[in-house]
């Protein structure tokens, strides 16, 4: 009996300490991908303005990395943060722990290479080498063409600077752990042309549209690609729910057309908007859908997202958008 308890608790011993040596080579040794040290993006106002585009309007960079007033209708950017960074996802949100937006303006990214900011974008990894968890979603900024990854470096480095020290992420176990194994070098697509049908992809994966479409729990998806779901939690215990964007034609968009898809996103572009369904004020719906930032992008763009979208396989999946916290 002794000697099958002794050998229980040396196999016991045995199983946690190779748990311990992979967890120290996952953290240790991982993500290990390399600085593009060659790097040297040269400033254009072409890229300025390109950079400008994609990270207000479709990557929407700066939606998590500013202040939003959220006493106004779809929470837009409150003037003079922009790049701040701050912004916090936690816990109460579904997430695996709190992580917090890093400052993008050159008050954090004057000492970054270029390569250091490409493989941050597309991989996910900081200066430090350390990953990021992605609720930045790198995983789909990883395919961006080369060009947009260096707009979106020359547009951050033109921004004005702001100090701020956000404070750091902290992801909860295990997913410190798994973290270290999600980057991957960039895979980089080519940029189609807005008449090839490959042009919506593009669009639609720039955009991160099946990131917050997608019902996740603890950062993994646990429902139909583009059906809705994610849960978005506020402070007052309210909820919002991401709408289903796949053409089912009764819990999703496949009654709307392309013109009327177009003319959701584009009413939103002047940030003064109110919407007319509901007697909104402060406290009443809201959404963390970014309306305002993603109102300023072009009809062309907006109508290949469309004309994706109503390609997919449709979903039936009704979703309960609005939760008042009175309701909970």
């Amino acid at each position: 009996m002794r000697k099958l308890l002794k050998f229980l608790l040396i196999a016991v011993a045995a199983i946690a300490l190779v748990a311990v040596a992979g967890i120290t080579y996952v953290t240790q040794a991982m993500p290990d991908i390399p600085v593009p040290k060659d790097l040297r993006v040269e400033a254009t106002p072409a890229r300025v303005a390109r950079g400008h585009y994609l990270a207000n309007h479709v990557t929407v960079c700066m939606d998590c990395h500013s202040t939003r007033d959220w006493s106004k209708f779809s929470a837009p950017i409150e003037p003079g943060t922009l790049g701040k960074g701050g912004e916090v996802f936690d816990q109460a949100m579904n997430f695996p722990g709190r992580f917090v937006s890093k400052n993008l303006t050159p008050f954090n990214l004057g000492t970054w290479s270029d390569g250091q900011l490409y493989r941050a974008i597309t991989s996910g990894i900081g200066k430090d080498g350390q990953p990021f968890f992605p609720v930045m979603p790198y995983p789909y900024y990883n395919k961006l063409t080369p060009e947009d990854v260096y707009s979106l470096i020359i547009y951050l480095r033109s921004l004005p600077s702001i100090e701020s020290h956000p404070e750091a992420s902290e992801a909860d176990f295990p997913m410190n752990v798994i973290m270290h194994t999600i980057p991957e070098p960039a895979q980089p697509m080519a940029l189609p042309a807005p008449t090839d049908p490959g042009y919506g992809a593009y669009m639609v994966n720039a955009a991160g549209c099946r990131e917050c479409h997608t019902k996740m729990e603890n950062g993994k998806a646990v429902g139909e690609p583009f059906a809705g779901g994610f849960e978005f939690q506020f402070p007052n215990g309210a909820i919002v729910r991401s709408a289903n964007i796949t053409p089912d034609k009764e819990t999703g968009i496949g009654s709307w057309d392309r013109a009327t898809f177009i003319r959701k996103f584009r009413q939103f572009a002047d940030s003064s908007y109110v919407p007319t369904a509901v007697d909104w004020k402060a406290g009443d719906f809201q959404t963390v859908m970014p309306w305002t930032m993603y109102g300023g992008m072009t009809e062309q763009d907006l109508g290949a997202i469309y004309d994706y979208l109503h390609a997919l396989k449709p979903v039936v999946n009704k979703v309960e958008h609005w939760q008042p916290a009175a309701a909970k």
